[in-house]
């Protein structure tokens, strides 16, 4: 029954919202005043037809009806920041994969959306220090060229590629203490951030 009271609320603040009566709701939906009556009393949920001409009339999607709430899912979050790691192998997959996977689920899974946020955003500023440090200081240097600078032996590793090292290692470790936050189910902390996403 607490299913049924949830959707019926969640029912009640859409028609609300788009300031329809139930009268208005039944005539845009095209279904009877007592389905409306039933389904906001709690009586009954909607399903198949009569869910799609409600979820019309009210514009929304099914899914804003029938997620009532976001779950708990700590391998999601974890995922997500594993999907960082991506920076390693090319550092616009750092930004792409959080960002995929923070699109599908940031309305479904609890903290996905201020995660997500705050990890695309960390990301972003990364690469943006990163190639300016690359392009502007580094006089040039692009990753491609980068491993030339690197040298057969560790003890002449050329100065321009240190700092690089420390930003690529930075990523790292943000990555990995917000991996381990987020299996306590508590809130990343990225940081320093440019807020592209807001």
């Amino acid at each position: 029954m607490k299913k049924n009271e949830n959707l019926s609320e969640k029912v009640k603040f859409y028609r609300a919202r788009k300031g329809f009566s139930q009268e208005q709701l039944s005539e845009e939906s095209k279904l009877s005043l007592r389905t409306i009556q039933r389904i906001e009393k709690g009586e009954s949920s909607p399903k198949g037809d009569t869910l799609l001409k409600l979820t019309i009339a009210l514009g929304i999607t099914p899914d804003d009806l029938l997620c009532l709430e976001k779950v708990k899912d700590t391998g999601y979050l974890s995922l997500m920041h594993l999907g960082a790691l991506g920076f390693l192998y090319n550092p616009a997959l750092g930004v792409l994969v959080p960002l995929i996977l923070w699109l599908l689920k940031r309305d479904k899974i609890r903290l996905v959306d201020s995660t997500g946020k705050n990890l695309v955003n960390f990301q972003l500023t990364w690469l943006l220090a990163t190639t300016i440090y690359l392009v502007v200081i580094g006089a040039g240097i692009t990753p491609v060229n980068l491993m030339r600078l690197v040298p057969n032996t560790i003890s002449k590793i050329h100065p321009l590629v240190v700092p690089v090292f420390l930003l690529y290692g930075y990523n790292l470790t943000m990555i990995i203490i917000n991996l381990r936050r987020s299996q306590k189910m508590k809130k990343s902390r990225y940081m320093p951030v440019i807020r592209f996403i807001k």
